[in-house]
């Protein structure tokens, strides 16, 4: 099962694959590391909201 990411046609391929790569580090920390770490990894410290904190591309 993959990740569809939808991106507006209208930017430069550069651009598009940082983004790619930023949407991709903003999912959480699957439920099978939760399990076999014992819940001592719950969260990822990479998180972002889109509203909150802009990125820098």
């Amino acid at each position: 099962m993959g990740i569809v990411i939808e991106l507006g046609s209208i930017k430069p391929s550069g651009l598009k694959k940082r983004l790619v790569k930023k949407t991709k580090q903003n999912s959480p920390v699957p439920a099978w590391v939760i399990i076999r770490t014992k819940r001592k990894v719950r969260t990822n410290p990479k998180r972002r909201m889109w509203r909150r904190k802009k990125l820098k591309v």
